[in-house]
């Protein structure tokens, strides 16, 4: 039962990563970088490609520190040589012999540690508030345990060189010491970096706990201070002990300041460029996501990988991004019910109580037969009869610039010329009422519909009560429409308007109708005179 548990709690997270994915466009970065992979990515490939990343990082960044090490010591201050016949077992054995040691212990004691510390994410299981504080503090203790073996070097060389001649303590324990801080600084920048997946996972439970040096500011003094305060002060720190100790000559102490100025403004540049694009993408990435917006794809998301205030601006651009589509949905969806003109008048203004009059034409159309219909005929298929015959009315409704009004039943209601104006409102009603009864013969064979259309002035506007009303139009010409419909369902070809619909017709839609003769329509006193289409 457990293992079943799990399983489903997988499955779940991997739907969830899934639908996180939704609405990227292919060929984004989502982590900002291809070398961090997609979200889509299975947890074991992700563990080989942050253990990948981090022993790259590692071993590099190291091997430039003992590189720069090498050349403080020898060649920045050549006195007392470390090549002198006393202390060529300390150069040549004990300091590769450490240097080795230090690089396997590092790579496999600081990765590792990285690795237990987000075990949670590659084990697929929702992280604790503890796990959530190891991710975050990762790179910290891996940069801890770097800053620990940086350390022991320089207090053994310095103790060695320093039991053979006192002269070497200054320069060893300066050369080794500050390279270590650096290259400290720079692995914990990285695995930053490299943590990215499991820290948006971290991301999706809660809030990054308080660190030492909380947000973008704190970052950027660290790496300030880690950058460019430690080897200018490293510079500060060789001034005094050669001015003190008077072992090098003025032309050997200016080159080994330029030297360390050197190492301090690449050490420096380095550090800051990595600050600058570790802050800069995913700023680049919202700003993307935003032109994206912009141009109407609501269905952008970002992954929330970033601890500082970053993050929360990641965080801020998905919760509006899901507000704008559940505005679109509200929208779409109060437009399906009411219109979509009317829709966007209520957005334009704020819906009042009342109504205008105004000049429309309108459709009334309506199934005949229906109640035979509803009793041969199982309620699944009548609904989905019903559903073709009403998209075919709504289609031809929206595409001569209409709305419906109402659905009643199998009848419906369309406007034209309410609540957005036409320059001729009966050329349109009458062109769609044609191409309604056409479509409806071959799309809709299994019924039959009375179509009527009449025109003139009506009442348009909201009606109901303050909590619930509807736009509606009402007057003569609606109920001539339902009338003309009734008689239009004892005609051939089922469709009838009124002669004065016709009058005031354009010649480019009069030349499809012919007037016919007159009916006293149901409820009507006086007779109406018919159009019949051609």
């Amino acid at each position: 039962m457990t293992d079943t548990k799990s399983a489903a709690q997988r499955l779940g997270r991997v739907l969830e990563r899934m639908t996180r994915q939704t609405g990227r466009v292919a060929g984004t970065p989502e982590y900002g970088s291809w070398i961090l992979g997609r979200v889509s990515e299975s947890q074991q490939r992700r563990r080989v490609r942050i253990q990948l990343i981090l022993t790259t990082v590692v071993l590099g960044a190291n091997l430039v520190g003992v590189v720069v090490a090498g050349l403080v010591v020898t060649v920045t201050f050549p006195v007392p040589s470390v090549f002198d016949p006393q202390v060529r077992w300390i150069t040549f054995a004990v300091a590769p012999a450490y240097v080795v040691l230090a690089f396997v212990a590092g790579v496999i004691w600081a990765t590792n540690r990285v690795i237990n510390n987000v075990r949670w994410a590659l084990a697929e299981r929702e992280p604790s508030q503890q796990d959530q504080l190891n991710t975050f503090f990762a790179p910290w203790r891996l940069s801890r345990v770097l800053l620990a073996l940086w350390g022991g070097g320089a207090a053994v060389l310095t103790l060695l060189y320093g039991l053979q001649d006192t002269d070497y303590i200054p320069k060893v324990l300066l050369g080794i010491s500050f390279p270590g801080i650096v290259v400290s600084a720079s692995c914990y920048l990285f695995t930053e970096f490299a943590l990215r997946p499991v820290a948006a996972q971290a991301l999706e439970v809660g809030s990054p706990p308080r660190r030492f040096a909380p947000g973008i500011m704190g970052r950027t003094l660290t790496v300030w201070a880690l950058g460019s305060g430690v080897p200018v002060l490293g510079i500060l720190l060789a001034a005094v002990i050669t001015l003190s100790m008077q072992i090098v000559s003025p032309t050997q102490f200016a080159v080994a300041v330029m030297i360390l100025a050197v190492f301090a403004l690449a050490f420096g540049f380095i550090l800051m460029w990595i600050l600058a694009w570790l802050t800069a993408t995913p700023v680049r990435m919202v700003r993307a996501a935003l032109n994206r917006v912009e141009r109407g794809d609501l269905d952008t998301n970002l992954v929330v990988f970033d601890g500082t205030e970053l993050g929360q601006l990641q965080r801020g651009f998905n919760s509006m991004v899901a507000g704008l589509r559940e505005r679109e949905r509200v929208r779409d969806l109060f437009g399906r019910h009411v219109g979509r003109e009317v829709a966007a008048l209520a957005e334009q203004q704020r819906p009042q109580l009342g109504g205008e009059e105004l000049h429309a034409a309108v459709i009334f159309i309506d199934i005949i037969g229906s109640t035979k219909l509803v009793t041969s005929m199982p309620a699944r298929d009548i609904v989905e009869l019903l559903n073709r015959f009403f998209a075919v009315v709504v289609d031809e409704v929206d595409r001569h610039h209409g709305l419906v009004n109402k659905f009643e039943g199998d009848a419906v209601l369309a406007v034209f010329g309410a609540p957005v104006s036409l320059d001729n409102a009966e050329d349109e009603a009458l062109a769609a009422a044609r191409a309604m009864a056409t479509r409806l013969r071959s799309e809709v064979p299994e019924v039959d519909a009375g179509i009527g259309v009449a025109a003139g002035q009506v009442v348009a506007g909201n009606v109901g009560a303050k909590e619930r009303f509807e736009y509606t139009v009402i007057g003569e010409p609606v109920n001539e429409a339902a009338r003309l419909c009734d008689h239009a369902k004892s005609v051939p070809g089922h469709l009838v308007a009124s002669s004065d619909t016709l009058a005031k017709a354009g010649e480019s839609e009069s030349v499809h109708w012919a007037l016919g003769g007159e009916v006293i329509l149901r409820g009507l006193d006086q007779p109406t005179r018919l159009a019949l289409p051609i």
